[in-house]
């Protein structure tokens, strides 16, 4: 199984400040995906998740260094055998939205409610993640 971090993006909007969530398509399967990637030497989980998050989604924001939890996928590649993969998420709170990115040409991102970033998501577990953060269960790093 492969480890991985990654990264839940969002902003809180309105008067009454509902969470949105960003998500991103992924590169070979075209489905609703978070920014995510594999650890990195010298980077505490959520700085890494921060790093992925800007160069998939094009964001930049303060990540919590709480995890939300984990959740599990199978990675699908092109020519070689599936991967289970699990990987553990942690909030980051959008501060900026790039124009230009490393990945932007491979990638769209949509901003979402909360409810329908759940539902768009393809991965259970990843879907409740979701749905207890929008529902303000879950660490917020201060801006």
């Amino acid at each position: 199984m492969i480890e991985q971090i990654g990264a839940l993006p969002y902003r809180l909007v309105g008067t009454v400040k509902s969470t949105e969530i960003l998500l991103i398509t992924s590169r070979e399967t075209g489905r609703w995906v978070v920014p995510k990637g594999n650890p990195m030497i010298g980077k505490a989980g959520h700085e890494a998740a921060a790093i992925e998050a800007e160069e998939e989604a094009g964001v930049r924001g303060v990540a919590s260094p709480i995890s939300l939890g984990h959740f599990g996928y199978i990675k699908r590649l092109a020519g070689q055998a599936d991967e289970e993969c699990q990987v553990e998420l942690f909030a980051l709170n959008v501060l900026e939205m790039l124009e230009w990115w490393k990945e932007m040409k491979e990638r769209e991102r949509r901003w979402f409610s909360a409810a329908e970033a759940a539902v768009a998501v393809d991965e259970a577990d990843l879907g409740e993640l979701i749905h207890r953060f929008g529902q303000g269960m879950g660490p917020r790093p201060a801006a």
